[in-house]
C-alpha cells in the first residue's frame, strides 16, 4: 500500500470531491497549519464541540452512552478541562474512494501540549464529516483553536479493490453530518 503524494490528493480532491472544502496549499501564517501537505492533508476542527462533563456522575459506556455527559459549545476557542476530552468535527467533508484507506494522526503542535487527537481510519467508501476525539492529558485547561489544523490524514492506496466497503456494509457512521456519539 503506497502512501499517496500531494499531486494525487489534489487530483482526487478536484476530480472526485474527495475533500470539501479543499485547501490546495498548506496555510501556516499565524495559525496551526492546515491544507495540503507533501504526503497528506491537515484537516481543521470546526467551531462545534461537545465537552465531556461528569455533572450527572454517569459511567462512560459505549453501548449505552448518555448524551447528557456532554456540554455543547460553539466558538473560536474551546477550552478542554484538565484530564478530560471533547468531541468535535472536521471542517472538511470526506468521500474516500473504494481502493483507499486513510490513517489520521494528531498534529505535533497539540501533542507537545498534551493534547491528543484520536481518529479511527477512514475505510474505503466512507464519507462524512470526521468526528474528532480531543483529549487533554495535562493537569491544566487546554485551548483548541477552531478553523485551524488539528490532525493529518495520510492516504494509502491498495493494490486491489476491497470486496466489501464501508458503504457496502452500511456502516453506522456513514454520511455523518455533525458530531456523532457512539452507536452500537
Amino acid at each position: 500500500m503506497p502512501i499517496k503524494s500531494d499531486r494525487w490528493i489534489r487530483r482526487l480532491a478536484q476530480e472526485q470531491k474527495m475533500i470539501e472544502p479543499f485547501v490546495e496549499t498548506q496555510q501556516r501564517e499565524g495559525v496551526i497549519s492546515y491544507g495540503l501537505s507533501s504526503y497528506g492533508y491537515d484537516i481543521r476542527v470546526a467551531d462545534e464541540y461537545k465537552i465531556f462533563t461528569n455533572v450527572h456522575t454517569a459511567i462512560v459506556d459505549p453501548k449505552h452512552f448518555d448524551a447528557r455527559s456532554f456540554v455543547e459549545y460553539r466558538g473560536e476557542i474551546c477550552v478542554i478541562p484538565p484530564n478530560s476530552f471533547a468531541l468535535a468535527r472536521s471542517v472538511e467533508y470526506f468521500r474516500v474512494p473504494r481502493n483507499i484507506l486513510t490513517i489520521c494522526m494528531g498534529k505535533s503542535t497539540y501533542a507537545r501540549c498534551g493534547i491528543i487527537v484520536n481518529v479511527t481510519p477512514f475505510e474505503p467508501e466512507w464519507e462524512g464529516f470526521v468526528t474528532l476525539e480531543i483529549s487533554n492529558t495535562s493537569p491544566l485547561p487546554a485551548r483548541v483553536y477552531s478553523n485551524e489544523g488539528i490532525c493529518q490524514v495520510v492516504f494509502l492506496e491498495a493494490d486491489e479493490v476491497c470486496e466489501v466497503s464501508y458503504k457496502d456494509k452500511k456502516g453506522k457512521y456513514q454520511a455523518q453530518q455533525g458530531i456523532v456519539l457512539p452507536r452500537v
